[in-house]
């Protein structure tokens, strides 16, 4: 189940907190709950995805393109994530979750998130996300242009740049 009062306490506490920019990274201290572990108790890879949607919901708050979003009765969408998992996460481990901005293209925007002990990263991942109104991506230079940020043009890096030009080659199963 999606860990709604979590994501609620997290976005009043983004409220409060000082306002980023677009190149700003986003760290939300985090505890492992009961509730997020699996069988092996450990943190569910799958528990791992759905806390860095918190992430994303913070970072969009503290940088005010949660508050754009609301007033266009725009949305979110995620199109693609790849993860990599370092090392477990325990029940009751205090980690951190940092969330960034990598950089973006026409449609999309990359973002690098890690749920890491110190310097130490336990996960990580890359996500393809975009702002949407009525199913349709907005581009990003519009989304960019109402943060008043327009200019913020980052060279994406090559292992990011890599994997875009994999999932294009990557075809969708046969339904």
């Amino acid at each position: 189940m999606f860990p709604f009062f979590r994501l609620w306490l997290a976005i009043q506490k983004a409220k409060r907190a000082p306002a980023l920019k677009i190149d700003d990274t986003s760290i939300v201290p985090m505890r492992v709950g009961l509730s997020d572990c699996d069988i092996f108790l450990e943190m569910n890879n799958g528990r791992h995805l759905t806390l860095f949607d918190i992430g994303r919901f913070v970072f969009a708050v503290r940088t005010g393109l949660w508050q754009q979003v609301k007033q266009h009765q725009w949305g979110f969408v995620v199109a693609g994530s790849s993860v990599r998992y370092r090392k477990r996460l325990k029940p009751f481990r205090r980690y951190e979750q940092h969330t960034r901005v990598l950089g973006h293209d026409e449609k999309w925007f990359y973002f690098l998130q890690t749920h890491q002990v110190g310097e130490v990263w336990h996960s990580a991942a890359l996500i393809r996300a975009a702002v949407v109104e009525k199913g349709k991506i907005i581009p990003t230079q519009t989304i960019l242009n109402v943060m008043q940020q327009p200019d913020w043009q980052p060279e994406l890096p090559d292992w990011v740049k890599a994997w875009i030009a994999a999932e294009a080659l990557r075809p969708w199963p046969n339904a």
